[in-house]
């Protein structure tokens, strides 16, 4: 593999090698990456807010997990856990049983990505309560996969053209403060947008049809939005009373990036069953779907599983991305990062009539960008400069939001203090260059 390639260089190969279909937010090449910053081939400096998408919370490169890798690496790298099995798989599903939200057993299987984790939350919900139909929400963003993709809300550029979709999948509102649904103000709207659930059985789907009720603690490609406390209650309460299973799925929300483990901790919900990916192996494809033992466990021999499920090597880097957040409070640090995070944003919503909106949880932080605060009108076209603006002097930003007008922030939680502000100012740099014109 050569080295010494330009940008300019890879991205016309790219171009000729590589369908349209995979989106490149940033127009440059990675040649290495550490803690919160990356260098693209040309030897520019990036601060990194966007994390791989959320995927490394415990930094590029951190020197744990590529010792763990490197340690595995050399024993080795695969035997299919169905085949022969092996203690690193044995030991995450212990310590992730004993992590996540819940005070009752425990068990979990391990797969490759979010949607996998997605896709077997729904097989074992259905399993365990022999139904059929899964609710989710506008704005959910659950994976790619036929049954992951159809739950997702977004329809360009995730569903466009690629239907049919899977069946017995339903879509009720979710608690968008800033853009009501049904046009009320928390707290005297006395959470109208969870209690909904029982008409919902009445208009969209019967509870005793329902399998499962998936929802993402704080919605991640749906604009990073944040439920007012309470509301996940409501919906767990719903769920309990008509023994249909709820799902967090925490895949972008957990491993520390709303300051504590798992997002369903500030709201004090226990959730049936959890999916965990991004962040789990520190950069490694790995994925788990942990809950309830007697709803893990419902499924007969052979019904859960994959080919790579749970590899050794990735197993090894998500022990060492746990041993790593226990030993430096990664959570704290999150909720810290949060704190400045959110503090500037607020500064940067008093100065730019351009942020209608500032939101999120611990370092799960965005600005909501409209063209008039009056009548909210989305400034997509705003986002995108912003995040072009980063990248052409040295930060990688994301967007994401039904309308693409919201600033996400995805930094590493390793990041330090200096870097932090680095990457603040040029947001605020970008959003005064966008005042002006």
């Amino acid at each position: 593999m050569s080295h010494h390639t330009s940008n300019e260089q890879l991205l016309k190969e790219r171009a000729e090698q590589v369908p349209q279909g995979p989106f490149n937010t940033v127009p440059a090449f990675a040649a290495r990456a550490k803690g919160a910053e990356i260098w693209d081939v040309d030897g520019k400096r990036y601060i990194d807010f966007a994390g791989g998408i959320g995927v490394v919370n415990v930094g590029h490169c951190n020197d744990r997990v590529v010792a763990a890798v490197r340690d595995q690496a050399e024993r080795f790298l695969h035997t299919c856990f169905h085949i022969v099995m092996y203690e690193p798989y044995v030991e995450l599903a212990r310590r992730l049983n004993g992590l996540t939200p819940g005070r009752f057993p425990k068990k979990t299987i391990f797969v490759n990505s979010g949607a996998e984790a997605v896709e077997n939350a729904v097989k074992v919900a259905r399993y365990h309560t022999k139904r059929p139909a899964v609710i989710v929400f506008e704005g959910g963003f659950h994976g790619r996969t036929l049954l992951a993709m159809t739950m997702t809300s977004k329809v360009k550029p995730y569903k466009f053209g690629f239907g049919p979709f899977a069946p017995e999948v339903y879509r009720m509102p979710y608690a968008y403060c800033y853009r009501c649904t049904f046009g009320l103000t928390y707290p005297d709207c006395g959470l109208h947008c969870a209690h909904y659930l029982e008409n919902f059985f009445i208009d969209h789907v019967a509870a005793e049809q329902t399998a499962a009720l998936v929802v993402e603690p704080v919605l991640g490609e749906g604009g990073f939005v944040a439920p007012p406390p309470g509301y996940f209650n409501v919906l767990a309460d719903i769920c309990k009373k008509y023994g249909i299973v709820f799902v967090a799925d925490e895949v972008q929300t957990g491993i520390c990036r709303t300051g504590k483990l798992f997002a369903m901790e500030h709201y004090g919900v226990e959730p049936d069953l959890v999916t965990i990916a991004k962040s789990l192996a520190g950069g490694l494809p790995l994925a788990a779907l942990t809950g309830r033992a007697e709803m893990m466990e419902a499924s007969h021999v052979g019904g859960l599983g994959g080919t790579y499920g749970g590899n050794p090597v990735a197993c090894r880097a998500g022990l060492a991305v746990l041993d790593f957040i226990a030993e430096t409070d990664l959570c704290a640090r999150a909720a810290r990062i949060g704190d400045l995070v959110r503090e500037r944003f607020l500064q940067f919503q008093e100065r730019f009539p351009l942020i209608g909106d500032v939101r999120g949880l611990g370092a799960m932080m965005a600005l909501e960008l409209v063209v008039d605060r009056r009548t909210k009108k989305p400034a997509g076209a705003a986002a995108k400069a912003l995040v072009k603006y980063g990248y052409e002097n040295g930060l990688v930003l994301l967007s994401c939001g039904k309308f693409g007008n919201v600033i996400r922030t995805l930094m590493p939680l390793v990041i330090a203090d200096d870097q932090l502000e680095e990457g603040l100012q040029i947001i605020e740099k970008g959003l005064a260059q966008l005042t002006i014109q």
